[in-house]
């Protein structure tokens, strides 16, 4: 081999070591744009969990959390694709949406039982006590006034009886609480146990009054069709990170990475590992139980808010939502 040509073949290869790493890059530069209510609560534990330990990361993919005041925003922007999948959002806004007809689909239930909590002001000590009082909930539409309207039934309290104010993401309610604003207001992990600690009565919580499931992954369906591959990876990844969160070794280490994202204390945050992780809030398969789902469909045919023949079956993209009956 001459000289020259041995330096061509050097020069070949060490452009083909620059082009490995700079291809991998490009892999690793797809961004899923992830959408979700107000700020990180403890209802994104995963996608945290997942973003923070590399797990994303090491499937290749970016996420770029993208936080909108209320859940129903959420989804508006899933609908024209300006996020392409939402996480921590209640299941009925996304119900809504394929019902009218929006490129909208349910790709993994999150949160399976509601995590939520009714904190009042101190002199408050039951759920009677509430009628004439100021509640503040997500939305008139939002399904924590679901939530709370159930919690009402069984104290003879009636939905009229009591006046709503809407306050979007449960900071904003707390917010709502501790200004006096709102006399009572429903509030999940771990801002329930902030407010608890600063001497709010808890009048209970939501999954001990129904058995629905709460949030989902949703995704628009367009952007599913072309990223199908990058989809399964964060859905894959999703109960991945479940799965981590719900190992007690793996537990200082999840409080700590909630603590950073959420700027709450450590004791706020354990006690939301307790409630969240520990006693299974968040669903472990990525299957979704279609009768569970359908209780909240029921729920929303209940308000008139979708038609009584609405199908379950039009909330799913069968290559991608894993279903049971």
């Amino acid at each position: 081999m001459t000289a020259l040509v041995r330096r061509f073949c050097a020069a070949a290869l060490v452009g083909l070591c620059a082009a490995a790493p700079a291809a991998q890059s490009a892999r690793a530069a797809d961004t899923i744009l992830v959408g979700s209510v107000g700020s990180a609560s403890a209802n994104l534990w995963p996608v945290m969990a997942g973003d923070k330990k590399g797990f994303f990361a090491a499937e290749g993919i970016k996420i770029d959390m993208v936080y909108v005041q209320a859940n129903a925003g959420v989804i508006q922007q899933l609908t024209v694709d300006a996020v392409n999948v939402s996480v921590g959002s209640g299941l009925v806004d996304p119900i809504r949406a394929v019902d009218k007809g929006a490129p909208v689909a349910i790709a993994r239930i999150e949160m399976q039982r509601p995590p939520y909590m009714l904190l009042a002001k101190p002199a408050i000590r039951s759920i009677k006590d509430l009628k004439g009082k100021v509640v503040s909930v997500g939305g008139p539409k939002d399904i924590t006034r679901i939530f709370f309207e159930r919690m009402l039934a069984p104290s003879g309290v009636a939905a009229k009886d009591v006046d709503l104010i809407y306050a979007g993401a449960t900071s904003a309610r707390l917010q709502a609480l501790q200004s006096g604003a709102a006399d009572a207001a429903l509030l999940t992990a771990p801002y329930n146990f902030h407010a608890e600690a600063a001497g709010f009565t808890n009048l209970g919580r939501t999954a001990d009054v129904l058995d629905m499931p709460f949030s989902g992954v949703s995704t628009n369906r367009n952007w599913a069709k072309s990223h199908k591959d990058t989809l399964q990876k964060f859905l894959k990844v999703y109960t991945q990170s479940i799965a981590w969160l719900s190992e007690p070794a793996n537990r200082a280490e999840a409080v700590e990475i909630m603590m950073a994202v959420s700027r709450l204390s450590r004791d706020d945050v354990d006690k939301a590992y307790d409630f969240l992780i520990k006693s299974r809030f968040l669903e472990p398969t990525g299957v979704i139980s279609k009768a569970k789902l359908a209780s909240v469909v029921d729920a929303l045919k209940q308000l008139g808010d979708i038609p009584a023949d609405f199908a379950v079956d039009r909330l799913f993209m069968p290559d991608i939502t894993k279903v049971v009956d």
